[in-house]
């Protein structure tokens, strides 16, 4: 993520250099929601290696994460910049909606009648507002106005929510080597995400199947998964959020070319690899 903020700030005409405290902000942020997430989630492993929960405990992974998150206001707090006060508004924001968007993913698991509409604005609050944040940071510490800095924030929550997208995706198709976790970890975790959601409210014969399967009280083998992934595919639920990612990351691009003229080819490259990822 940090990546992407300092070519935000060099998008907007500025430097690297003078976005690193706010590329810093973000990172130390998205970490702090990782080590909660993986708390909440009770996931074994991250990007191939244990959880830090697992290794040193729940408290002090909770507790590392509160501590990240300080971390991450002190460091754009202190950082040479007129955008200071800006930017701690922002990120403060962000990690409001990050939280929200959390509670309601958390509050969907107890839920049977979760509609697309909700868990695409839960997908907009968890992770398009902080990729929208980390992309107006960047760009307003690396000197941007505050009209193009709003621009790239948008560029951002759109690229965020194609991210999550993509992210969905995998946790159910995705290859173990690649993703670092369980085989189809989502639906052992039963987890409503876009595909299954999507699945579960379309019309499609497989929803009932799948419904029953899937919202039922009895643990999912992986014979049970399997047929689950099966099922949300037959509905086209697969394919309807292939196409979704792809069409919010045409929208992204327009709005990275309405700050940037002429984006640099580094940040489109690294925008579409973040959004493909095998999936």
């Amino acid at each position: 993520m940090y990546k992407g903020q300092l070519l935000a700030a060099e998008a907007a005409g500025g430097t690297a250099a003078a976005a690193l405290p706010a590329a810093v902000a973000v990172e130390l942020a998205h970490n702090f929601s990782l080590l909660h997430d993986d708390v909440m989630d009770g996931d074994p492993t991250r990007r191939h290696r244990p959880t830090a929960w697992t290794v040193f405990g729940t408290n002090a992974a909770i507790l590392t994460g509160d501590g990240l998150l300080a971390a991450a206001y002190e460091v754009l707090a202190v950082a040479d910049s007129k955008a200071v006060a800006h930017g701690v508004r922002i990120l403060a924001r962000a990690v409001i909606d990050l939280v929200e968007g959390q509670c309601a993913d958390l509050a969907f698991e107890e839920r049977d009648d979760v509609t697309l509409d909700e868990c695409l604005t839960m997908a907009s609050r968890k992770t398009g507002a902080l990729m929208g944040a980390a992309c107006a940071l960047g760009a307003l510490y690396g000197g941007a106005t505050t009209a193009e800095a709003g621009r790239l924030r948008t560029f951002g929550e759109r690229f965020g929510l194609a991210f999550q997208l993509t992210d969905d995706l995998l946790g159910i198709w995705g290859d173990p080597a690649v993703t670092g976790k369980p085989v189809r970890s989502d639906l052992h975790n039963r987890k409503k995400s876009l595909p299954v959601v999507a699945a579960l409210t379309s019309s499609h014969p497989a929803a009932v199947e799948l419904a029953d399967l899937y919202l039922g009280d009895e643990p999912l083998s992986t014979d049970d998964t399997a047929r689950a992934a099966a099922l949300i595919e037959a509905t086209g639920a697969r394919a309807w959020a292939t196409a979704q990612a792809d069409t919010l990351m045409a929208e992204a691009q327009a709005y990275l070319t309405g700050a940037a003229p002429a984006p640099s080819a580094e940040l489109l490259a690294l925008v579409r690899l973040t959004t493909r990822r095998d999936r």
